[in-house]
């Protein structure tokens, strides 16, 4: 048995998280895999197929979507002035989203379908679908079709 074996944790559905990490919810999708030292917060949703990497930190009633990638270290508020006693506008992120290392996505953002968050942006706004943002705060950089030309040109 390698060392790692022991850190790994086997969640319904066939889900995974590495130790150590804090998970207080159930709605964890088929597949999913939850890196060391994340926070997953309470009656969070994550859909099936999400790679959540190490320290990324999720607050209290944010959904996921499935097939979403969280680079380390990003984070996911839901309390746009706190403290707010509870009042939270918890943050949405639709199917097939990527979010690059040390993001902070504000609460009550909604991240659309298809977009792309480069690393260390602030993201303040939605974003809609299929658009690449990144900055402080995030702005528009261009299309998830210009995104992918570049990928496979490796500008």
């Amino acid at each position: 048995m390698s060392e790692l074996d022991g850190r790994k944790v086997e969640l319904p559905h066939g889900a995974i998280a590495w130790q150590p990490c804090m998970i207080a919810s159930e709605s964890i999708g088929n597949r999913t895999n939850i890196g060391a030292l994340s926070h997953i917060g309470r009656n969070v949703k994550i859909g099936e197929n999400c790679k959540i990497q190490g320290s990324v930190y999720i607050a209290d009633g944010c959904i996921i979507g499935s097939d979403v990638f969280i680079g380390p270290n990003a984070t996911l508020t839901n309390d746009r002035h706190p403290p707010s006693g509870g009042k939270w506008s918890p943050v949405v992120v639709e199917d097939k989203v990527v979010i690059g290392a040390n993001v902070t996505v504000v609460a009550g953002v909604t991240l659309e379908s298809g977009c792309v968050l480069g690393a260390g942006s602030v993201v303040t706004n939605d974003v809609p679908s299929n658009q690449v943002w990144a900055g402080n705060p995030a702005k528009f950089l261009m299309t998830l079709d210009e995104y992918h030309s570049r990928r496979e040109s490796d500008e």
